[in-house]
């Protein structure tokens, strides 16, 4: 298989790995994280991070907009109406028109809302934004968000910061396979081989905030994300060994002496 660079609404990257702006010890620690994974986007929690206030440390004083794609979100919108009047007014501050959508359930699984989250995203496409849209592993849905026009659909590996890895690789795959715009797992990355394997399932990338920003060590974690989603990328791309029920010996036993 030919490998292409991951591209969402028009715009290329050649890291397939998205971080986060939240958890961090400081901001210089975030914008260290983010150069040794390798990452050209990173997400922003409009809700969490300052980007205006001047006598506080701000955000792009480190991670800077030069330097980086900023993916604005919605974190911490439980409506669609909320969702969509925070990527409005950050549109009007930033001019951000590429943008996360998440709708939210609840405060204890930080579930998505999916009936709220495919109202939000018809509303946003109508208004000019190509939607980035964090979604369950359902592939139904998937495919409702990417028939009205979304630009890459995310599903979950699991919950929000949860760390437990992909729970559910056949819904995943399904949704690979599907579809036409980029796939990208968000939410539940706990490790690198977590990562890695959602890269070899034939995702397009991975999207993760707290496996970096609470392991012990920040940078070196973000650097071994970066080798397991290119590493992860290949695998998928080389294709895997079959799996078999009995042993297959690597050297032939017929001609023996």
């Amino acid at each position: 298989m030919t490998d292409t660079p991951l591209t969402v609404a028009g715009r290329t990257f050649t890291s397939r790995l998205i971080i986060g702006t939240g958890k961090y010890a400081s901001y210089a620690q975030n914008a260290e994280a983010a150069r040794a994974a390798g990452a050209e986007m990173v997400t922003v929690a409009l809700r969490r991070v300052n980007l205006s206030n001047p006598d506080e440390d701000r955000l792009q004083d480190h991670v800077s907009p030069s330097e980086f794609t900023y993916l604005p979100n919605t974190a911490g919108c439980f409506t669609a109406d909320e969702a969509v009047r925070t990527l409005r007014l950050a549109r009007e501050a930033g001019g951000w028109d590429l943008v996360k959508l998440e709708v939210l359930s609840d405060q204890k699984t930080l579930y998505p809302d999916m009936e709220e989250t495919l109202k939000a995203a018809k509303d946003l496409i109508s208004d000019g934004f190509e939607v980035m849209v964090y979604c369950s592993d359902d592939p139904v849905y998937a495919r409702k968000l990417e028939d009205i026009g979304c630009a890459a659909i995310m599903p979950l590996g699991s919950l929000i910061g949860s760390g437990l890895g992909i729970q559910n690789p056949l819904n995943i795959r399904l949704i690979v396979e599907q579809s036409r715009v980029p796939v990208i797992v968000d939410a539940g990355v706990g490790t690198a081989s977590d990562a890695a394997q959602a890269m070899e399932l034939g995702c397009d990338g991975v999207l993760m905030n707290t496996a970096i920003a609470e392991a012990k060590d920040p940078i070196r974690m973000a650097t071994a994300m970066k080798h397991a989603v290119i590493a992860g990328r290949e695998a998928y791309l080389a294709g895997r060994m079959g799996r078999k029920r009995y042993a297959d010996p690597s050297s032939p036993l017929a001609g023996l002496i």
